[in-house]
């Protein structure tokens, strides 16, 4: 085997039946790059500007009208673009025209490590065209394409995830007025109770003074802000209850279509011990709105998959596999949580015994071993009726 890296390799001749595109986006142009037949091996790219879906649309037509002059036969279009910050609404777009689109995780299509990796918008573009062309050919985990939510599972998602943001707000705004007041030898006020404007006038610095003027009306517009973010985290925590309630309503009434008295998926969630709203809102906008083949497919999903590294005699483990880390990060809180909830269960009693005596350190990685194993269970919960064994119900905990 030659290893000049100047050398081309031979192509494979293969028949190609349809018009393939790949999009390379920016926020300033789009790079089409495609793949015609009877056009040999050659990937012809043109430019339009960014945003401009009508003009992207006209290129379309033009490469599938020149196509077809030439061969007499009007081909599908195949298009492929990345996950990214254009969202999906170019892809539902295209599907809307009858194009047939893919959405590829860039971090999944592989790349050469023998030398320094160059980067530029037509070596991306071709690499998505190849990367499609072997996925259109059935090539085994050439890559992973994304699985487009619906625009409505796109803004449900919307609520847990500004929460999110606005609970880090608080706690910024929070730890702000506490170091000013700190730095005045100040340590026991709590800007989160409803008496803080009173207790703000009350206050002493550490040698017994007032607060100056200036750094009262400061923490009173810190105070300002707040009091608004803690308004928002209201109101959004509202709309997700009702959110909740309105998909409990619509399950348990197609339900009732299909199977006599089958609970909701949001029913069994929110029927469990120790799971509250907050975490029933994001199991089922970020992970459960969607079908999984295999509990292993549903790890990787959220990030709680091993990440093996063998090699001859080499065997270890590297950690967690990438994925959702918000639906991650809410499952190891709730592996944390789930002994104290549900002390009975047998995952607890699992965790328990496999943490006896260990360290700190050891602790942590069984909880992420716990939160796998605990996501799971919970999607056999609501997919299959599978009860968690050992696991107490509200309703049971409550009559005790």
């Amino acid at each position: 085997m030659s290893l000049d890296p100047h050398e081309e390799p031979a192509a494979i001749q293969t028949h190609i039946g349809a018009i393939f595109i790949s999009l390379e986006l920016s926020r300033s142009k789009w790079l089409i790059t495609s793949l015609v037949p009877g056009g040999g091996q050659r990937m012809s790219k043109h430019w339009v500007e960014a945003g401009d879906l009508a003009g992207l649309l006209a290129r379309f037509w033009a490469i599938r009208d020149k196509v077809s002059a030439r061969t007499g036969i009007t081909y599908p279009i195949v298009v492929i673009q990345e996950a990214g910050l254009d969202g999906f609404w170019i892809h539902r777009a295209l599907v809307e025209e009858g194009i047939e689109s893919h959405v590829v995780d860039a971090a999944s299509i592989a790349v050469s490590r023998r030398r320094r990796r160059a980067k530029t918008d037509k070596i991306d573009g071709e690499g998505l065209l190849r990367a499609l062309l072997a996925f259109k050919r059935g090539e085994p985990r050439v890559c992973s394409m994304v699985r487009v939510p619906t625009p409505q599972d796109e803004d449900r998602r919307r609520i847990c995830r500004e929460r999110k943001t606005l609970i880090a707000e608080r706690i910024r705004h929070v730890n702000r007025i506490k170091g000013l007041l700190f730095s005045q030898g100040i340590g026991d006020y709590e800007p989160l109770r409803r008496d803080r404007r009173r207790a703000l006038e009350a206050v002493r610095t550490g040698d017994g003074r007032a607060l100056g003027a200036n750094m009262k009306a400061q923490i009173g517009r810190e105070l300002d802000r707040l009091e608004l973010l803690l308004e928002q985290i209201a109101a959004v925590e509202a709309g997700r209850d009702a959110m909740l309630a309105r998909q409990a309503e619509a399950e348990t009434a197609q339900s009732e279509q299909s199977v006599r008295d089958a609970p909701a998926r949001v029913q069994k969630l929110m029927e469990l011990n120790g799971l509250g709203a907050e975490t029933v809102a994001k199991l089922e906008t970020e992970a459960f709105y969607r079908s999984f083949d295999n509990r292993r497919q549903l790890a990787a999903f959220v990030g709680l998959a091993g990440t093996p590294w063998k090699s001859g005699s080499i065997d270890r483990e590297q950690g967690v596999s990438m994925g959702n880390h918000r639906l991650r990060e809410t499952m190891i809180q709730l592996a944390w949580l789930w002994p104290l909830h549900q002390p009975s269960s047998a995952l607890t009693r699992w965790y328990l015994e496999r943490t006896k005596g260990a360290s700190k350190i050891q602790r942590k990685k069984m909880v992420v071993a716990l939160a796998r194993k605990l996501l799971v269970a919970l999607w056999r919960y609501v997919d299959a009726g599978v009860l968690i064994e050992g696991a107490v119900l509200k309703r049971a905990a409550r009559a005790r």
